[in-house]
């Protein structure tokens, strides 16, 4: 998937996530806000990653990180 404005880096970072580490931020938030603003390309790329490459979460993955 290709993303205008989404920087190589933030691909990389986020690219580098799990699956669990990515429920986990999109629960309880990551130090980089524009991570969860879907108006920014690493935003965008998130979401897109997390939902339709992993599926979102399972029962598990809610299970082991909590509230």
């Amino acid at each position: 998937m290709s993303i205008e404005g989404l920087t190589p880096e933030d691909k990389a970072d986020i690219d580098a996530l799990s699956h669990e580490e990515m429920c986990r931020m999109w629960r309880f938030g990551t130090r980089k806000s524009e991570w969860k603003d879907g108006t920014h390309p690493a935003g965008q790329y998130f979401t897109e990653r997390l939902w339709n490459h992993f599926g979102g979460f399972t029962p598990e993955i809610s299970k082991s990180i909590g509230w």
